[in-house]
């Protein structure tokens, strides 16, 4: 019979030693496993590493070129030489400011050059900058206004409830022109590849467009041309009605009351109901400013104060001042103040597109681009204007 008090069983060792060496078996396994997982992370790392770099040498923007830069590219090409095969080829289905060849020639511009364009244009002091502006893709925008007031009262329980009266809706179109611009360039500089194009087309379409409808938004006529705030009927305000605009009289004929000149314009703001007040806007040349800008208050202070940050409007009795060179300097019976919340009172309405056609035969051997835009402007909300009429 064997003894197994003292060894291992088949081992000839003790299981004291067998618990040692199961356990040292264990350890270099774990270590084995661990060298093996440090190494595959470390293969994991360096193939990463040398991904990423091959992602940093990409070109740059190539994102970027895959949707926009062939756009860009095809209008440059046409733009520079005339070859429209790019933008014919180009399939921009679902973009509002697409390139298509139009019935009557010529090509809309790409999204970022008319985006340039409108940012130019909302810049400029014109009435765009404060009036309401909305984008159509029809031949005229209507504006319906309630001259009705909703039917509201106290009722009891058991009470008859009194009907509201029948609505009165008035209808108010504002039809859209053609806006045209016909900038040109010599040959030899839209060979020149490191003139920026699409900047300088931009950049003086912008500048005709903003000139042309300054002008427009406050003296045009509605003839082929948005019709302007001052070509519209006026009416004392105390008799005011509907398709007019209420004005407020100096006192004095081609200036202010010699005695009170600030009562005029102080009557000028509260004449305009408080719903407007708020978001009101005075409207005046840099000429009829400089008037205004030297009146004090019974207490020796200016009514005008000046803004000293950037961006920021000049006031005039609280109210933020837009300077419109095209509002007639002050004269006998000029309307040389406008106030009012524009943005209720004037809609510009204007399709998205912006259309270029090239025209390398009439200027030679300059190149023209005739750009065409379509706009309209008109008052919407009579109620929400009101001029200061220079007249005793």
């Amino acid at each position: 019979m064997q003894d197994m008090t003292g060894t291992g069983a088949g081992t000839g060792r003790s299981p004291g030693e067998e618990l040692k060496a199961a356990l040292a078996g264990f350890a270099q396994d774990f270590r084995t496993f661990s060298t093996d997982i440090h190494t595959k992370l470390q293969e994991q790392d360096t193939r990463m590493s040398k991904l990423s770099a091959k992602m940093i040498q990409r070109p740059a923007l190539a994102a970027a070129a895959e949707t926009e830069t062939p756009h860009q590219k095809a209008f440059e090409a046409y733009v520079r030489s005339g070859d429209d095969d790019g933008l014919r080829g180009l399939a921009l289905e679902g973009k509002a400011l697409s390139m298509q060849v139009n019935s009557d020639g010529g090509y809309l511009v790409d999204p970022e050059t008319a985006a340039a364009v409108r940012s130019t244009l909302l810049a400029t002091a014109s009435l765009r900058k404060i009036a309401q502006v909305v984008q159509v893709n029809a031949t005229a925008y209507d504006v319906l206004i309630d001259h009705s007031e909703a039917g509201a009262a106290w009722a009891t329980e058991t009470g008859a409830v009194t009907e509201s009266g029948t609505p009165l809706i008035d209808r108010i179109s504002i039809p859209l022109f053609e806006l045209s611009a016909m900038p040109k360039a010599s040959q030899r500089l839209l060979d020149d590849s490191a003139f920026d194009i699409e900047g300088w087309l931009a950049g003086r379409i912008a500048a005709k467009f903003a000139r042309a409808e300054a002008e427009a938004f406050i003296n045009g006529d509605g003839s082929d041309k948005p019709r302007g705030i001052l070509d519209y009927p006026t009416v004392d305000n105390a008799a005011w009605a509907w398709d007019a605009l209420g004005t407020v009289r100096t006192g004095s004929d081609g200036g202010f009351h010699p005695s009170a000149p600030a009562s005029a314009l102080i009557d000028l703001v509260y004449a305009l109901p408080a719903e407007y007040r708020a978001n009101a806007h005075f409207v005046m040349n840099s000429r009829t400013a400089s008037a205004i800008r030297k009146i004090k208050d019974g207490e020796g202070r200016f009514l005008w104060s000046d803004s000293y940050a950037e961006g920021e409007p000049s006031r005039l009795l609280g109210h933020a001042v837009l300077i419109a060179e095209d509002m007639p300097d002050i004269a006998p019976g000029a309307t040389a103040v406008a106030f009012g919340d524009f943005a209720q009172g004037y809609t510009i309405a204007e399709r998205p597109d912006l259309r270029i056609l090239r025209d390398p035969f009439s200027a030679k051997p300059h190149v023209l681009f005739y750009a065409t835009k379509r706009v309209g402007g008109g008052v919407s909300d009579f109620q929400a204007i009101k001029l200061l009429d220079f007249s005793a």
